[in-house]
């Protein structure tokens, strides 16, 4: 990968629906030799896909939640489709620490989300206990690929 292929990531990163024509132009490069690399970054996986951004604020969803959850381990499939089903939740990740997995969830409100926690994932067979951490505020930095 090289400083043509890190500008191609950063530009798609800031805007996935720009144009080859217009990114070829604000990177300097030719639109046929942006075409023929983002095909190369999708084939060698450095692409997965090209996506969207929602505002879950805009659509009503005020809070976020991490929630660490210490479980039975050999629940773990059964806990793990069980919180996929609960709405609001939208990632499981079975992480290494002092928790078992990292539950991300989205509710309107923070009574939405003591229902999330309390009547939803405090009634999983197998959950031995959980901490939630109530997202204040969020900033984000540019990956190592990513350009100045």
């Amino acid at each position: 990968m090289d400083k043509t292929d890190q500008k191609i990531l950063s530009e798609l990163s800031k805007d996935s629906s720009i144009s080859i024509p217009k990114l070829a132009e604000k990177i300097n490069v030719n639109s046929s030799v942006v075409y023929s690399r983002i095909k190369r970054l999708m084939k060698k996986k450095l692409i997965e896909r090209f996506t969207i951004e929602i505002n879950n604020k805009e659509l009503g969803y005020g809070v976020k939640s991490l929630t660490g959850i210490n479980m039975d381990s050999k629940q773990r499939d059964n806990i793990i489709q069980e919180l996929l089903k609960i709405p609001g939740v939208r990632e499981v990740a079975e992480v290494t620490g002092r928790f078992d997995i990292l539950v991300t969830m989205y509710a309107e409100n923070l009574n939405e989300m003591y229902k999330i926690v309390s009547d939803n994932i405090g009634k999983i067979d197998g959950i031995i206990g959980s901490e939630s951490f109530i997202e204040m505020k969020t900033r984000t930095k540019q990956m190592p690929y990513m350009l100045e």
